[in-house]
Formats: C-alpha cells, sequence, structure tokens
C-alpha cells in the first residue's frame, strides 16, 4: 500500500521530474505532485511524493528530512489527512 509523503520548503523552481528523482535514490515512487497557486501557476513551495512501500517511504523521509535541495533545508514526513475546511 503507497504512503504519502508531505515535502516542504521546496525552492519555487522545483519541478516535479526534479522531486522524483530525488525520491526514486530510496524506492519505487508512483506519483509526485508540486502543489501550484491556483490562479498564478507558481509552486507554493511544498508537494507530495507517494512510494511503493512503508519501508522505502521510512527510508526516503529519514535520508530526506533536513536534506539540501536547491539551497533549502526540505521539511519531509508522512503527510497527515487532509482537514476540511
Amino acid at each position: 500500500m503507497s504512503q504519502s509523503i508531505y515535502v516542504g520548503n521546496l525552492p519555487y523552481s522545483t519541478r516535479e521530474e526534479e522531486l522524483r528523482e530525488v525520491f526514486e535514490a530510496h524506492g519505487n515512487v508512483e506519483n509526485v505532485k508540486i502543489i501550484r497557486d491556483r490562479e498564478t501557476g507558481r509552486s507554493r513551495g511544498f508537494g507530495f511524493v507517494e512510494m511503493s512501500t512503508e519501508e522505502e517511504t521510512n527510508a526516503a523521509i529519514n535520508a530526506l528530512n533536513g536534506s539540501d535541495l536547491g539551497g533549502r533545508t526540505l521539511k519531509v514526513s508522512l503527510s497527515k489527512p487532509r482537514e476540511n475546511r
């Protein structure tokens, strides 16, 4: 069962392909989504990555949380369920 990983503090220039490559070093990536502003289309500086297994998810979180991407320190954790607004 795939698990979703929250990736915060992304450089605004990060592309989904680039984020996929970073996470593929730690296992099979099923999906990558960088969240964009609805009006401008500009990155909001965070996104989500889905890995195939819990082991790969944990390996990626442990390896990448606090690591540097484009001069920014990534915040990587299990994503929490979205709250209703």
